[in-house]
């Protein structure tokens, strides 16, 4: 689903009826990503007005082919933290990961330990990815890391 807009911009007024009618149906999840304009801005600010975060699991995604440093990843995630207005993130996925090369790329980074610290701090919860590539790399990048969880796509 994606919010609905007013012009150019969202319609806070729908999408705060539209989350909130969905969380008092029992929905507890909600997925989105830093490249998905707008979308964890609108969610944290429909959040943190009807101060229901803890009613509901947040995904989000590190858009990997953003990333060339540590330090970029770092900035990402807390700029993530910040349009959510959480401090923690319960699934956090490496955004369209295609294959086990971009995952080692990652892991040379210090991407691995880093996540791994995040979660040791509660500030995420489940380490995993979205994936978009054919089967092959799909089994290596199982067998690199003993992920939490994946989103097929």
């Amino acid at each position: 689903m994606r919010f609905p807009k007013k012009g150019a911009s969202f319609d806070m007024e729908e999408v705060e009826r539209e989350i909130m009618y969905a969380i008092e149906q029992g929905v507890n999840y909600f997925d989105t990503a830093y490249i998905y304009a707008g979308s964890e801005d609108a969610l944290g600010k429909v959040l943190a007005k009807n101060q229901c975060r803890e009613k509901i699991k947040i995904a989000s995604k590190l858009p990997h082919y953003m990333i060339n440093t540590l330090d970029d990843a770092k900035k990402i995630f807390e700029e993530e933290c910040k349009r959510l207005r959480t401090d923690y993130i319960d699934y956090y996925l490496m955004h369209m990961l295609t294959d086990k090369k971009t995952w080692e790329r990652l892991v040379g980074i210090g991407i691995l330990e880093w996540l791994e610290d995040l979660r040791a701090q509660g500030r995420i919860r489940k380490i995993g990815f979205s994936y978009h590539g054919n089967s092959v790399e799909f089994i290596k990048l199982l067998e690199a890391y003993e992920w939490e969880f994946c989103q097929i796509q």
